[in-house]
Formats: C-alpha cells, sequence, structure tokens
C-alpha cells in the first residue's frame, strides 16, 4: 500500500516537469515579444571612467548593443560578454570623461531597440576598496552605531535610583522607541525594495522576513513557556535595535559609495544622536537587576557593531533586494521585542497598583514615540 503515498507527489512532479517543458503560448499561437528591462544596482565613478553593476530582469536572456552617455554614443567592455540570461549581473565598463559635480544621462539600448535610462544625479569620484578606506569606514561605523549606544548605556546607574513608577516609565518610554523603529525600519525596507529587480518582489521579501524573523525569535524567546525578562529581554532589544542599525550603516555606506559626500556626513550625524537613545531602551529591562560589565559590553556590541557591517556592505556590495532582507529581518525582529515588552508591561499593570501606572504608561509611550520621532527628524529631509 506505499504506492498510495508516493503516487501523489509522483504525479505532481511530472505535472511540474510538464509544464516547464511546453510553452503555453506555442499552444495558443501566441507570439508575444520578450520583455526586456535591466536594473542598475551598483554605480562607480573613477579615472577609468564609469562601471555599472546592471541585472537582467527581462522574461529572455537580452543584449546590451550600444550605450549612450549625455546623447552621445561610446564604446563600453561587458563582462562577462554576450547576451545576459534573465537574474544575471553582468558589469559594464564605460571610458567616459565625466565631470565632477555634474549630472550624466546613461542610455543601454538592446539589439531589438529597447531603451534603458539610468541616471547619474550628481558625480563624485567613488572610493576605491582598500584597507585604509575598510579601516575608515569601520571607525565611522563605530562612531555611528557603538559610541552612541554605549553613552546613553552608560546612563544606566542614573535610571537604577528609579522607583517602580520610574521604572514602568522607562519601559513605555523604551516600547515607544521600538514602535517608532519598527515603523521606520518597515518604511526604510519597503523604499529599497522599488529598486530592486522586479522578480525579487521587494515589497513581499521584506514582509516575508519580517514574518518568518518574528516567528522564528518568538519560539525561540519563548521556549521555556515564558515571556524573558532581565537580561534575555536586553538581549533581544539589542538584537532588533542591531538590525535595525545595520539598515541605517547600509544608508551611509550607500550614500559615500555613490558620492553623496553630504548626504552621507548628514546620515553620520543625524544616526548618531537617534541611537543615544537607543541605548536607554536596552538597560531599561536591567534596573532591578546588578548590571556587570561583560554583560554591558556584550549588549553595546549586539546592538552597536551592526553598524560597522552596514556600512562596509553599503560602500562595497551594495544590493537593494539584500538590503530589503536584512531590514525585514530587521523589523521582524523589533516586532518580537515589542510583543515581550508589552507582555511585560501587561503583568506589571495587572498588579493592585497598576490603574495608577496606566496613565504613567501612556505618557512613556507618547514621550518614547516623540524623542525618536525628533532625533529621526535631523536625518529625513
Amino acid at each position: 500500500m506505499k504506492w498510495r503515498w508516493i503516487l501523489p507527489p509522483v504525479l505532481l512532479a511530472g505535472l511540474i516537469a510538464l509544464l516547464l517543458s511546453i510553452n503555453p503560448a506555442q499552444l495558443l499561437n501566441l507570439n508575444a515579444p520578450p520583455l526586456e528591462s535591466l536594473t542598475v544596482e551598483r554605480t562607480v565613478l573613477n579615472h577609468d571612467g564609469m562601471t555599472l553593476q546592471v541585472r537582467a530582469e527581462g522574461s529572455e536572456p537580452m543584449k546590451i548593443a550600444q550605450v549612450q552617455v549625455d546623447g552621445a554614443y561610446w564604446e563600453f567592455d561587458q563582462q562577462p560578454p554576450g547576451a545576459i540570461r534573465r537574474l544575471a549581473t553582468a558589469t559594464v565598463q564605460i571610458p567616459y570623461p565625466w565631470v565632477e559635480g555634474e549630472a550624466h544621462h546613461v542610455v543601454f539600448l538592446t539589439n531589438t531597440g529597447v531603451t534603458i535610462d539610468h541616471l547619474i544625479e550628481v558625480a563624485l569620484p567613488t572610493p576605491g576598496f582598500s584597507l585604509s578606506t575598510l579601516l575608515g569606514y569601520g571607525w565611522l561605523g563605530l562612531y555611528v552605531g557603538l559610541v552612541p549606544v554605549s553613552l546613553g548605556m552608560l546612563c544606566y546607574p542614573y535610571l537604577k535610583v528609579l522607583r517602580q513608577r520610574g521604572l514602568m516609565f522607562m519601559l513605555t518610554l523604551t516600547l515607544g522607541m521600538l514602535a517608532f523603529l519598527l515603523v521606520d525600519t518597515l518604511q526604510e525596507g519597503l523604499e529599497l525594495a522599488t529598486e530592486a529587480a522586479i522578480a525579487f518582489q521587494g515589497q513581499a521579501l521584506v514582509w516575508l522576513a519580517a514574518t518568518v524573523a518574528f516567528l522564528a525569535l518568538l519560539a525561540v524567546g519563548r521556549r521555556r513557556g515564558k515571556s524573558p525578562e532581565g537580561t534575555a529581554l536586553s538581549t533581544y532589544m539589542a538584537l532588533g535595535i542591531g538590525l535595525h542599525n545595520l539598515g541605517e550603516g547600509l544608508a551611509i555606506g550607500t550614500a559615500f559609495a555613490l558620492g553623496e559626500i553630504a548626504l552621507g556626513s548628514f546620515l553620520v550625524v543625524g544616526f548618531t544622536l537617534h541611537n543615544l537613545t537607543e541605548g536607554l531602551g536596552i538597560v531599561a529591562p536591567l534596573l532591578k537587576y546588578k548590571l556587570r560589565w561583560t554583560t554591558f559590553l556584550s549588549l553595546a556590541a549586539l546592538a552597536g557593531l551592526p553598524a560597522v557591517v552596514g556600512i562596509w556592505v553599503g560602500a562595497f556590495a551594495f544590493s537593494p533586494h539584500w538590503a530589503a532582507l536584512f531590514l525585514g529581518i530587521g523589523a521582524g525582529a523589533i516586532l518580537q521585542v515589542i510583543v515581550e515588552v508589552g507582555t511585560y508591561l501587561q503583568r506589571r499593570l495587572s498588579q493592585p497598583d497598576g490603574s495608577e501606572l496606566s496613565s504613567l504608561g501612556i505618557a512613556g509611550f507618547t514621550i518614547g514615540l516623540m524623542v525618536m520621532y525628533g532625533t529621526a527628524f535631523l536625518v529625513k529631509f
């Protein structure tokens, strides 16, 4: 009787193989022209000219026949040469004497006559990969992520003297900060998703990654049958904030890689102030416990060091679909922390003095939103 279990998957596999081997359009005598499209995922400007990494996202392999820059046709070198398969990438090098500070319009012309436009709004030299550049971006990531988060966490002794009402206020303040971070992370991920190749379904990728990350972290956090408290809750909070800082690092690294020095510098200042408040949220669940230096350093590293990784990836290997995936994971992690903090606060409010703390909690949540909105205002312009 084993065939009853084997037959359904065998038939399903055969049906899928049949659909892949035939062309439904040919059966219906439909001769629709192939769709051709290119997405420029990275632009590098240096003394050799322009180098663009492109990804084909049409229905069939496509071939770049000519390249036009600022209305004039230019020779180019494509690696690998020939037609670009669907979802494959190629590097196009154009020896064009670009002018620093000016805009340049690039047009790709396929062998079927389809044109794909790409605009370089402000041409500035792209920093090359070297040990000094790598270290420079690393120090910048520490300045943006690890340093401000650690400074915020150093307020722990001052917060330690808070009584029950003060502790409730700090936890609800943290909850408001996390709520803002959740919305901000999802917004950034969905914006980057629009720049990815259509086949990757970037916006769906953000939501799917957020859902999977949330469920996975929730299962890990509740594996003992109860919600985490103390160090465990702070660890999840640092993880969620760290994944958010990974997205911030991607934004900074990408800005410098594209030559937008002013934007990158402004992001550094804004995100540094933004992350100062995040350190307060990490130590809030630890106010009733003794904070060891080893715990302090590990939490600070978990929340701050992802900014370094984000800057490196954004500067040297940025891809919009990977950025959307990372930010989706970060959003799921932040949502899991919100659920855990909310569960902890619900238990506190169910105690006899909970009615007196509810109004204080609403005030803390509102102030948390306002604080994060105010620091983010320095970045969003």
